[in-house]
């Protein structure tokens, strides 16, 4: 089902129906299947559209994270909690200060 969704998305690209949605829509289909590198780069390109899009902040954020790439994982939960603040989107600025504690506590 996820290989159907991606070709479908992929073949998108570049099309007039591309944009900050359509790369978004694929960086998290690539995220779940757990092909981080690839989730990473649409998400960043979907930033590239639009890098008001607090969703896909939190999703790169957690791509890198789950690449494991702190660093960059802590930056871009650092922008896209700025980000949504910004738009007043309260929530996606909790979800990734979460996420970002996470980042930061101790492995037991």
């Amino acid at each position: 089902m996820n290989a159907g969704l991606i070709a479908g998305l992929r073949a998108q690209l570049g099309g007039s129906r591309d944009g900050a949605l359509l790369r978004y829509s694929l960086g998290n289909a690539l995220l779940a299947q757990g092909d981080f590198a690839a989730a990473i780069e649409a998400l960043q390109q979907a930033l590239a559209f639009d890098p008001r899009y607090s969703a896909a902040w939190k999703a790169l954020g957690r791509a890198q994270a789950q690449a494991g790439d702190s660093a960059a994982a802590d930056a871009s939960f650092e922008q896209g909690i700025a980000v949504a603040q910004a738009r007043g989107d309260v929530q996606a600025a909790k979800e990734m200060a979460v996420f970002r504690k996470r980042l930061h506590k101790p492995a037991s």
